[in-house]
């Protein structure tokens, strides 16, 4: 744990203090969770609202299994083994509850029991998968927000913390600020305080989910619910139903929760850490690693994108010090609604072609140091093309490879053409990610960055946030590829599946709560 932190801000206004945090299961929740175990020692207690599997009935059980077990701890447990113990035991208190059940499932009386006994509220919980069916998007993302907002007002105005996105700017091209973001393709009421009152299309939405439910059941009903939720966000000006209903969440807190203190932190693609609580940790395959792990294993030589694309990536670690900072802020300065975008694409850009040479580079190079990513070198470049030219070559390459893999088929052959099953794993990537790797947009953190400046140098140092401390050649091929390699992938043939199964390259946890 961090004992040298005297001036610091965050530490102050965090003393003493009773937090309820939802997702961490999840990869960002670990991580905030780690922080505040090693710096925050003074805290008066952690609330965990964790939700029971099949696997581990209650909280508890599933907070030993799969969040006090996780390797994020391995400092913690190697350096100060009684501390981690005594905090586990003496400050993390696990409630076993469903984030999108009225009241969290909980009984009236525990559920006001448990807001009396806290005095914030920090919101990880998520489901951030691009393709998730409609109605389960909203119940996650939006409706469950309802629940957060409740507990805050039993609990007399606390702050609420809500871990947003900074693609809720949807298909908003240019200069993203820390302001409210505005449909890009639909008219949409918005009150005289900024928000948009979306009430009127929330209920068009469920009248299209319930006709849906209505016509189909079984797989097809998940599918036609997955597509629903494209066309509409589509339809609105989002790319994904992840970021839609993350927007529609935005604005229900916003609406909600007028004159409480309320902080919407927007992180952009979030990947692992790069200092804490030790560099490369990563849990899971996020959104550029899908790409990578597809080279790697050679099942994609070309993708659509723009090389001179900024592409956001911003660690984990940053990510959740902006997580701690904001909720300090509230404490010290209640009653605000503030929103924050924690990202890299305005003070320290990274291009998607300088991704690519890095990562082509140090597979030239070293990929003998990678024994789970690179079974071998991989023999071909790795080339970034335009939407419409890879569309165009995808769509002559399928035809001819379709007849090809389907008379080998005919022939005995059980799986076709390999050539033919890459094609089709480079569209699925490109249907999910395309939209981040051919970005017309740039986000900017000028807010934050005041925030980490008001709170003065202690907290500068002891929770960084600027994303100019990245030093990407470095990061990418050093500190980045080696975390997954070490922490993500657990072998060759888990790692060719990650990027075989659509579920998890397309998210970096399908629920965190």
């Amino acid at each position: 744990m961090d004992t040298s932190n005297e001036g610091s801000q965050t530490l102050l206004h965090l003393k003493g203090k009773h937090v309820l945090i939802t997702g961490t299961t999840g990869f960002v929740g670990k991580v905030m969770l780690e922080k505040i175990m090693r710096s925050v020692p003074d805290i008066g207690g952690v609330y965990l609202l964790i939700r029971g599997t099949k696997k581990y009935a209650n909280a508890g059980s599933r907070f030993a299994n799969e969040i006090a077990s996780s390797s994020v701890f391995e400092f913690l447990k190697l350096n100060a083994p009684d501390y981690f113990n005594d905090f586990c035991h003496d400050k993390i208190h696990c409630i076993s509850g469903e984030i999108t059940e009225y009241q969290f499932g909980l009984p009236r009386i525990e559920f006001r029991d448990l807001a009396a006994k806290i005095d914030a509220v920090v919101n990880c919980a998520a489901s951030v998968n691009f393709r998730e069916e409609l109605d389960r998007a909203l119940k996650i993302n939006t409706y469950s927000l309802r629940n957060i907002v409740e507990l805050s007002d039993l609990a007399g105005n606390i702050p609420v913390i809500q871990v947003s996105t900074c693609y809720v700017n949807g298909f908003n091209k240019g200069h993203i600020h820390e302001s409210l973001s505005k449909p890009a393709r639909v008219d949409i009421p918005r009150h005289k305080e900024g928000y948009f009152e979306v009430g009127n299309l929330i209920e068009e939405l469920e009248l299209k989910i319930n006709q849906t439910q209505e016509k189909y059941e079984g797989k097809e009903l998940k599918r036609q619910l997955v597509d629903l939720g494209i066309r509409e966000a589509h339809a609105c000006g989002w790319n994904d139903t992840y970021t839609f209903t993350k927007w529609l969440g935005e604005q229900l807190l916003l609406k909600s929760l007028r004159g409480y203190s309320l902080t919407l932190l927007r992180p952009s693609i979030v990947e692992s850490t790069l200092r804490e609580p030790s560099p490369g940790w990563i849990e899971g395959v996020k959104v550029a690693d899908a790409i990578l792990l597809a080279y790697a294993k050679e099942k994609v030589t070309f993708f659509p994108g723009k090389r001179s694309g900024v592409i956001d990536v911003i660690p984990a670690d940053l990510v959740s010090n902006s997580i701690l900072l904001s909720l300090a802020e509230q404490f010290k300065s209640p009653g605000k609604h503030h929103i924050y975008q924690c990202c890299s694409g305005s003070a320290n850009p990274l291009t998607l072609g300088n991704f690519i040479d890095q990562l082509m580079a140090e597979a030239k190079e070293n990929h003998g140091s990678y024994d789970k990513l690179f079974s071998r070198q991989p023999r071909k470049p790795f080339i970034a093309v335009n939407k419409r030219v890879f569309n165009a070559i995808a769509f002559c390459l399928g035809a001819a490879l379709s007849v090809v893999s389907q008379t080998l088929i005919r022939l005995g052959f059980k799986r076709g053409l390999k050539a033919h099953r890459n094609l089709e794993a480079a569209m699925t990537l490109s249907t999910l990610f395309s939209f981040y790797t051919e970005p017309e947009y740039v986000f900017h953190n000028d807010k934050l960055m005041d925030l980490a400046k008001r709170m003065g140098k202690a907290d500068q140092d002891l929770f960084p946030v600027d994303s100019k401390a990245i030093e990407w050649e470095n990061y990418l091929r050093k500190i980045h590829m080696a975390g997954l390699n070490c922490y993500a992938l657990k072998g060759r043939k888990q790692a060719l599946n990650k990027v075989s199964n659509t579920s998890l390259v397309s998210s970096s946890e399908k629920q965190a709560a």
